[in-house]
């Protein structure tokens, strides 16, 4: 009985113990569901109003550009650190009193220039006009009329501008230094753009402006004293031409292209490249900016940051450069073009350039690209190297091998044809003839010797035109121009080099006329024009058994390190680009490549090239360049010469342009002291550079010293 008790009791207690946890469950859910609607209905609006009042904006942030070296390591443009002043808006901006104020307060610690002149410029009248305005608002928004109130804020704001006249603007002291400082400090604060960094100023703040400014900005909302940094050439204009330019931080990226520098995330005052590799490899160079995250309330002011995206410096370039010899040739045609213009100055009034481009002709290596300009104005020697790239000249004579080697492929001749040099003499047309009457000769003796008549010839013959003394060409097929005209394409002339900068001339092409003797002069160089890069190639391309490569001046991407003393590692590194085989024979080649040699031993060029120890191959040019001046026909030649070395195993390629020399017995040698002087200067660096055992495998070292 006891046991069955026991067993009743323990059934009369589990029903209780079930009943209370259910009820303490039901009170837990019932004082959920109560919280929840306190939330939902006492607090809902203002959890909603909390959470509208926040707003979260990206903002971006500039990281140093990459770098640039030579061949052989040495830094050739650097980033150096300065101090600077910038001014970030809040969001949604300050208004412009607040600028006019913010203004006011940093003029009291640092001056845009201490040059009047300067200041003087920095403010135009629109500055001045706005300056009016807001001191001003009321009066000048009477002016409107009520029609006119109407129209766009812009619209307004433009017609206003528009109506405030000197008398207005000039109750004001525009001689006192301090107001133009406002005005031009505040020109700048107008300029940014809402939670993205603007410079105000980073060019010479002093280390006096510069501690004023750090110390007081907490009474100068959105504004910091940072360390910047600016590109520095460390040549000089050394290959500046080449290396190219930024924009200021006030003049951001360019208007013209505002759109696309906007898409690709560029703020408004974010240096970009406008010329040269800068801007060729913006890509590469610019890196990866930081991106930071502001939330901010409805007032814009922020209430927390956030680091989106970790900032990484611009990548570096390896160029194909040696410094050491670009700044050498700089020197030998700057020393050439002064020395010819002062030797004979009337002879050589017109004289103004020396244009050289050098390259390996196997890789397409850029070795060297030089010009120098006289001012003749200025009376003032300039590095102009870019001329090698953008101005085109009739080349003369230089062009004969594409000439003969076309003669080839189409037919018209064949290796060891005869042809007899004399005078051409076609009606209409003044008399063509060689620089002598040589007689018969054949395909080797006409480049040698440099014939006109020759190349006339296969010109006649590729045309399909019969020749007979003092009569019109019979038979002249005009397409014959762009028959030649695509050979010579093969070599690089008259089209794109490829060359890795944003731009490069490709050469003016003559008209295509029903007359004969223009494609005579085609054939000799006379007549199409083109620039010293479209011959360095088209030698090069001689030089590299037919195959022509593109020009190249960066060879390497690598990534940066911090270390200016060392490189990153490899991102990419550029193999020689072939553009392209010309269609020739190999014998044909090599006929021509004998026969540019012998030039240098026996022929046009041998009084200046016969004793050269470096086995060169050359062909020289002097193009007839007449014009008018004051009236007057004006007779000078261009000068010009292409050659390579050594002659089995080429690694440096050259081509050399001197425009509008005199036509005096003097002066035709300056092409050749150019040539001679930089093959001797390339080829006694190499022999140094072998004695000292060092040679571009120091590129590869630098690196693993980074990675020890």
């Amino acid at each position: 009985m006891c046991a069955l008790s026991k067993k009743k009791k323990k059934r009369a207690q589990l029903p209780i113990r079930l009943n209370a946890l259910f009820l303490f469950v039901f009170l837990l859910f019932s004082l959920l569901i109560l919280q929840l609607g306190v939330v939902q209905i006492l607090n809902g609006e203002e959890a909603r109003r909390r959470v509208n009042e926040t707003e979260n904006t990206k903002s971006t942030i500039a990281v140093p550009r990459g770098l640039m070296y030579d061949q052989f390591g040495n830094l050739i443009l650097d980033n150096e650190p300065v101090r600077s002043i910038t001014y970030t808006p809040p969001k949604n901006g300050d208004s412009s009193e607040k600028r006019l104020e913010i203004a006011e307060d940093l003029a009291e610690l640092m001056t845009m220039s201490d040059d009047m002149k300067t200041l003087k410029k920095l403010v135009r009248e629109r500055d001045k006009k706005e300056y009016w305005y807001l001191l001003n608002t009321e009066e000048a928004n009477n002016r409107l009329s009520e029609e006119e109130k109407e129209l766009t804020t812009s619209e307004q704001y433009q017609l206003i501008l528009d109506r405030i006249v000197e008398e207005d603007y000039n109750t004001y002291d525009w001689s006192d230094p301090h107001l133009l400082n406002v005005v031009a400090i505040k020109k700048e604060l107008d300029q940014g753009f809402e939670l993205s960094p603007h410079t105000i100023k980073n060019e010479d703040v002093t280390d006096e402006e510069y501690a004023l400014v750090s110390e007081n900005l907490s009474r100068l909302p959105g504004i910091d004293a940072k360390i910047d940094w600016n590109r520095v050439k460390l040549y000089g204009k050394t290959f500046g031409n080449f290396i190219g330019n930024i924009t200021s931080s006030n003049e951001g990226i360019p208007k013209e292209n505002q759109d696309y520098y906007l898409t690709m995330g560029y703020s408004r005052n974010d240096r970009v490249g406008i010329s040269g590799l800068e801007q060729y490899y913006e890509d590469v160079l610019s890196g990866q900016k930081e991106i930071i995250q502001y939330t901010t309330d409805n007032d814009g002011n922020i209430v927390g940051t956030e680091t989106v995206r970790e900032g990484k410096s611009g990548s570096d370039l390896i160029l194909t450069i040696d410094m050491e010899f670009q700044v050498e040739l700089d020197k030998i045609v700057l020393e050439e073009l002064e020395k010819y213009i002062e030797n004979d100055p009337y002879q050589n009034r017109y004289m103004e350039d020396a244009l050289v481009a050098v390259l390996d002709p196997k890789t397409g290596d850029v070795m060297g690209l030089s010009g120098a300009h006289y001012d003749r104005e200025e009376k003032e020697y300039l590095d102009q190297a870019y001329r090698v790239i953008y101005d085109s000249h009739i080349p003369g004579s230089v062009i004969k091998g594409a000439t003969i080697l076309t003669g080839y492929d189409t037919g018209v001749i064949s290796p060891g044809t005869v042809i007899n040099d004399r005078p051409i003499r076609i009606a209409g047309t003044p008399t063509k003839r060689s620089w002598k009457v040589m007689g018969p000769i054949n395909d080797q003796t006409a480049i040698i010797q440099s014939s006109n008549v020759y190349m006339f010839e296969i010109a006649m013959r590729i045309s399909g035109a019969q020749y007979r003394e003092n009569e019109p060409l019979r038979g002249f097929n005009q397409e014959s121009f762009q028959v030649m005209r695509n050979y010579f394409n093969q070599f690089g002339l008259g089209v794109k080099t490829g060359i890795d900068l944003p731009y490069e001339a490709t050469g003016v092409v003559g008209e295509n006329i029903e007359e004969g003797g223009l494609l005579l002069d085609f054939a000799i160089g006379q007549f199409d024009t083109y620039t010293t890069l479209q011959l360095a190639q088209y030698v090069s391309t001689i030089a590299n058994d037919g195959y022509r490569v593109s020009p190249r001046i960066v060879k390497e991407i690598r990534q940066a390190n911090g270390d200016k003393d060392t490189l990153g590692p490899v991102i990419e590194r550029y193999s020689p680009n072939v553009l392209n085989r010309i269609s020739m024979d190999e014998e044909y080649i090599e006929i021509v490549q004998n026969s540019f040699k012998r030039v240098a031993t026996e022929g046009t060029g041998s009084g200046s090239w016969a004793n050269n120890k470096y086995d060169v191959a050359i062909k020289t040019g002097t193009a007839q360049n007449y014009f008018m001046d004051d009236g007057d026909e004006q007779k000078t030649n261009n000068l010009a010469l292409v050659g390579y070395a050594p002659y089995d195993e080429p690694e440096i390629a050259f081509a050399i342009i001197v425009p509008r020399t005199g036509i005096g017995s003097n002066q035709s040698g300056i092409h050749h002291n150019i040539g001679t002087r930089l093959i001797d200067t390339y080829f006694e660096l190499k022999e140094e550079r072998d004695r000292d055992g060092k040679d571009e495998s120091h590129i590869d070292e630098m690196a693993d010293q980074s990675e020890d």
